[in-house]
């Protein structure tokens, strides 16, 4: 009977454990999208648009369409010979990108998360940075925002320091604000209208201060409408990056009268058209 009891106590103590470590399993993120170096909720990659497909769903029609959408012929420059140049974006969840298969799959410029909030800094960002700018991307940084954190100016204060800087060396692209859903709680992290335009001039203002740059800003119409509305005017300084997953761009956001990059589609991989020919691109790097 003693032998038993130990015998049954034993296979109790294991099971336990089994079940804990489940747990624990499915709580814990996937090591490839946390950086060691950030704290609490900042540690997560929210790579860009994640929180705007969440919210809005992704109607945008096949891959295969929508690449017919957008003009992939090339002149003998190997450059888009039409009025528009495809391009992708990516952030942590990608790891280590093939930058060799995109530019052979015509992509021409690209955008690399580097941080998010004040903590988070994207660990394959220079393999993603350097790669595409070595392949002959035009490419550019992107800064996930977290107004709920630490004020604007901080925030583009660690993009800057941490890989979001700009030079006149026609292959950089001005550094990307990324506005959008909040992924961890109140659509607008608990800002009003005034208050998030507030914190878009503040972050605005202080990039524009350290570079010589005027940021461009990446969001949905929907979520500016709800959280920044008529309070803030962007449209005289920053190249609008729109989010929509559909077949045509539609409604921008408040007074901005088009778009510079539109992002129509998550599949396989986040990919953008710049709305003007290749040498307007060439144009928005050199400032």
């Amino acid at each position: 009977m003693g032998i038993g009891r130990r015998r049954w106590r034993i296979a109790a103590a294991t099971v336990a454990a089994s079940v804990s470590a489940l747990l624990l399993g499915a709580l814990t993120p996937a090591a490839a999208d946390v950086d060691s170096s950030a704290n609490g909720r900042d540690q997560v990659d929210h790579a860009m648009g994640s929180q705007i497909r969440k919210h809005e769903g992704d109607h945008s029609t096949s891959f295969t369409k929508q690449r017919a959408l957008q003009p992939q012929g090339l002149n003998s420059d190997g450059v888009d010979a039409y009025a528009t140049v495809p391009g992708i974006d990516v952030s942590g969840w990608q790891g280590n990108v093939d930058w060799a298969h995109w530019w052979n799959q015509g992509k021409r410029f690209a955008y690399v998360k580097a941080t998010e909030g004040t903590s988070y800094k994207n660990p394959y960002f220079a393999q993603q940075y350097n790669g595409s700018y070595n392949v002959g991307m035009i490419r550019g940084a992107y800064h996930f925002a977290r107004p709920d954190v630490s004020s604007g100016a901080a925030q583009a204060n660690f993009f800057v320091d941490n890989g979001g800087g700009w030079s006149r060396d026609g292959k950089t692209l001005p550094g990307a604000l990324d506005m959008e859903y909040n992924p961890y709680g109140a659509t607008c992290y608990g800002k009003s209208k005034a208050q998030m335009a507030a914190w878009v001039k503040d972050f605005h203002d202080t990039y524009y201060s350290r570079t010589g740059r005027w940021p461009v800003i990446y969001t949905s119409t929907s979520w500016w409408n709800q959280c920044v509305g008529t309070a803030g005017d962007f449209s005289g300084t920053v190249p609008l990056w729109v989010a929509r997953y559909a077949s045509s761009v539609g409604e921008l956001p408040y007074n901005w009268g088009y778009h510079t990059i539109w992002q129509y589609t998550s599949s396989p991989i986040d990919q953008n058209s710049f709305n003007g020919s290749y040498d307007r691109l060439q144009a928005l790097a050199t400032g």
